[in-house]
């Protein structure tokens, strides 16, 4: 069986996202006959509160490289270049290349 990416919306917060050719594969290996209705982030959501754990604590900061506003969930300290995910993507295969 031959899939391709599909792009869903979320039922939650109505953000597109993306469901792509291994995550269908990954459902249909284990019998999940339905797609997600709800994006990665919604999900999240939804377990954390399952599990009776608080929301996650986002911070609002500036990527070091490209300059755009961003969230991320952990507090920015020591100075320490903070990047979107993007720009952390981009460095981050660099940086397994390099090795």
């Amino acid at each position: 069986m031959t899939s391709s990416d599909k792009l869903l919306t979320c039922r939650d917060c109505g953000a597109s996202f993306l469901f792509s050719q291994n995550e269908q594969t990954f459902y249909a290996e284990r019998g999940l006959t339905h797609e997600p209705q709800r994006c990665p982030s919604c999900r999240a959501n939804r377990r954390r509160e399952r599990l009776g754990q608080p929301p996650r604590e986002m911070h609002e900061v500036v990527c070091a490289d490209c300059g755009t506003p961003t969230m991320v969930p952990f507090m920015p300290r020591n100075q320490r270049p903070v990047y979107c995910s993007t720009c952390f993507e981009k460095y981050r295969t660099q940086k397994t290349v390099a090795v």
